[in-house]
């Protein structure tokens, strides 16, 4: 419902740090996040400022099964840093699982699909199908 668009531009603030199983890379980026919101569908613009960080082990660094750094870890190929995945993961995590255009906003019609924002006083007379067969005895019959 809501990313940063392919082709956006990013800003990244990081640092690399040479560490004895490789490259210690964190940082900070922002980027503008464009998606719809989850009750109206309108279209939402949110900032997103994400911390990244991750360790990209060196080409013939030992990666231990279970150990918990391991798991975080990226490949690195002893010439180029990619920052892709580090980069995604930092992104998709601090956006909204459900976006809103506003905190209050109040969705559609769940008859009509109108927007309840434009006529807050939007309302449908529903009877319940259980009581139809009772609507005709209070029409009158005309001959």
């Amino acid at each position: 419902m809501i990313g940063v668009p392919e082709g956006s531009d990013l800003k990244l603030d990081v640092s690399f740090e040479s560490v004895s199983e490789g490259i210690w890379v964190h940082g900070t980026l922002e980027a503008k996040a464009v998606g719809e919101c989850s009750r109206c569908l309108d279209e939402v613009r949110q900032d997103v400022a994400a911390t990244v960080q991750g360790l990209f082990l060196y080409p013939d660094g030992e990666r231990h099964e279970g150990d918990e750094e391991a798991e975080d870890a990226f490949e690195f190929d002893g010439d180029v840093i990619d920052l892709e995945e580090i980069v995604r993961d930092a992104v998709v995590t601090d956006l909204p699982f459900r976006p809103l255009c506003d905190p209050d906003c109040p969705g559609l019609c769940d008859q009509c699909g109108a927007r309840l924002a434009d006529d807050p006083g939007h309302a449908h007379e529903v009877i319940d199908p259980r009581w139809s067969a009772l609507q005709g005895l209070t029409e009158t019959k005309e001959s």
